[in-house]
């Protein structure tokens, strides 16, 4: 998202009412900047360490898609450059896994895609990886679930991304990923395939309204996010008490951020009532809905969607209003392995591999790091 757009979008934000009284957190006796870099400063060399000879991280899983994120990481700490060779190699592992004919390698093609987007775009001050950009853009539109794989809007599957190959049904996660890496590769809001997107990262919503004709949408309400609509739904929080699916915070991040990234507004009821949820449930301390499951995806979704507010502050539900980045700088840095790498204890979505978790924690940390108020 541009500067500009943000700063539109926080202004719009900022006169919505919150109640209860304000009551300020704040961090003292410390830099959250300083903070910041010196945790990612040791992240990075944990990562320079485990540059396999390949130039590749994790390789034996086949999963293209770790090496793109930690590249990624890497590029938005804005402490290592493309020419630096652990950058350098990690790029040239990734360049024949995507393309510039616009065909991508690997089980999960769309995702490593959309990382590999974002990887490339940070690399790419010279125009060396505009082919690459814009065969992915172009493998990222093809593989989404349109009138060219014979859905139309009313499919329930419409407008949404898979991981590829054998496991395309249409999730959240890969949907926003597909979102943000088109929305950073310099497509517009309005480029037809996030409007089609909008359709589906709105049947993931708790969320009763035109926008969701799901028949669990009126159930649990809540405004947050599920995992996908597709075959029935799913939440990885599980199934609500009288039926429905429970909201959950990685994905309401995501959906909140991909609603944003398509262009919707403010005054949307959709960005209104996720960001409801975000207020109810902010904390730092774990994945709301799910505990220590997905605690990283969840602290570089978190991170996006701050940064999009476009404000150093953030008022809970309860009119506490935190200091989201020395709140995020504070739960990694307690977090931070003695080798300067992270890893979840709590081993589901691959988040036991530290080569993954670390790349997400760059991430998120870089958001805390660069950040500039709109």
């Amino acid at each position: 998202m541009s500067r500009s757009t943000r700063r539109a979008f926080m202004g719009a934000v900022a006169v919505w009412p919150v109640a209860g009284r304000l009551r300020v957190r704040r961090k003292a006796g410390w830099d959250v900047a300083d903070q910041a870099d010196a945790l990612m400063r040791k992240g990075v060399a944990f990562l320079r360490g485990r540059q396999e000879e390949n130039g590749g991280w994790s390789t034996s899983r086949n999963e293209p898609g770790i090496t793109a994120l930690v590249v990624a990481g890497l590029l938005k700490s804005k402490l290592v450059t493309p020419s630096e060779p652990v950058v350098a190699r990690g790029l040239a592992y990734l360049e024949p896994v995507v393309k510039p004919d616009g065909e991508v390698e690997g089980p999960h093609a769309n995702y490593t895609a959309a990382i590999a987007l974002m990887a490339f775009q940070e690399a790419n001050a010279d125009g060396r990886y505009t082919p690459q950009i814009r065969g992915g853009q172009a493998f990222l539109k093809r593989m989404q679930w349109d009138e060219g794989e014979g859905k139309t809007p009313e499919d329930v599957y419409y407008g949404g991304a898979g991981y590829g190959g054998r496991s395309n049904r249409p999730d959240l996660s890969n949907t926003a990923f597909m979102i943000e890496a088109l929305r950073e590769t310099g497509l517009p809001a309005d480029d037809p395939a996030l409007q089609k997107a909008i359709r589906f990262v709105s049947r993931c919503q708790n969320y009763a309204s035109e926008f969701n004709d799901q028949p669990w949408a009126n159930k649990v309400n809540d405004g947050g996010f599920i995992y996908t609509p597709a075959n029935g739904g799913q939440s990885m929080a599980g199934e609500a008490p009288g039926g429905g699916l429970r909201s959950y915070g990685s994905m309401t991040y995501a959906g909140f951020k991909s609603l944003v990234y398509a262009g919707l507004a403010p005054e949307d009821p959709r960005v209104k009532a996720a960001l409801g949820y975000i207020r109810r449930t902010y904390t730092v301390e774990e994945n709301p809905g799910i505990g220590q499951a997905g605690l990283y995806y969840y602290y570089q979704a978190f991170a996006k969607v701050m940064s999009t507010l476009g404000s150093p502050t953030f008022v809970d539900a309860s009119g506490v209003e935190h200091d989201w980045r020395a709140d995020l700088v504070g739960a990694l840095a307690k977090r931070q392995r003695d080798d300067g790498g992270w890893v979840n204890p709590a081993d589901r979505f691959m988040e036991g591999d530290p080569n993954l978790v670390t790349g997400f924690a760059l991430i998120a940390l870089s958001y805390a790091r660069h950040f500039k108020a709109a």
